[in-house]
């Protein structure tokens, strides 16, 4: 009987610490969305990351291929593609208004020409990916879910800031600004925020 009842003190104090370790966090820096343990979570870290991340994700470097409707986006402003092209099932364009009619597999020499990459596209239809007119907590939230972010792991979601149309952001050829700081910076902003914890921020960054 004092073996059964010593064991049970055990388990109840071992789920006890459990549940303690599970709810650490630091007070009014963000929720948490990856499911790892809060021991090894950094919330002050991730949502200060996150804030560099959201304003590189918000140029128009990478929001007009992000954008709430089907017509991509164009220039510093972020109007509306003036030929008007849809993004089509795959992303890549509607009938004869393809992608890859104007946009070549490298930047057209010139000011203001056609911008270019091998993989030139707007998310899919079935995957769109909006990042115009998120929040940043929105974003944040959305980057991490594979049924909104392309079906990607943390593994490849970590990956991603080197894909080349990524990479293409920071030269996006004469007469486009570049994001906000270098990529280099961006790429470390990106892991940090999502190897502590891939917090949200609760509040609104400007």
């Amino acid at each position: 009987m004092k073996k059964s009842i010593m064991i049970m003190s055990i388990i109840l104090s071992m789920v006890g610490m459990m549940a303690f370790a599970w709810n650490v966090t630091k007070p009014n820096e963000g929720t948490p969305i990856l499911a790892v343990t809060a021991l090894k979570k950094d919330s002050i870290a991730s949502v200060k990351a996150f804030e560099k991340v959201y304003r590189v994700l918000m140029s128009p470097r990478c929001m007009n291929c992000h954008p709430s409707g089907d017509i991509p986006l164009q220039g510093d402003d972020s109007h509306l593609h003036e030929m008007l092209p849809k993004r089509g099932k795959d992303g890549k364009g509607l009938f004869a208004m393809k992608c890859g009619n104007c946009h070549q597999s490298a930047n057209t020499p010139g000011m203001h020409t056609p911008p270019g990459n091998a993989d030139w596209h707007l998310p899919p239809a079935d995957m769109r990916m909006v990042f115009q007119g998120k929040t940043a907590t929105e974003l944040a939230k959305q980057l991490v879910d594979p049924k909104q972010n392309g079906n990607k792991s943390m593994k490849q979601l970590l990956e991603h800031s080197e894909d080349g149309l990524v990479r293409w952001g920071w030269n996006p050829g004469a007469g486009r600004t570049l994001p906000p700081m270098s990529h280099a910076e961006f790429k470390k902003a990106w892991e940090t925020w999502i190897n502590n914890g891939a917090y949200a921020p609760k509040s609104k960054i400007n």
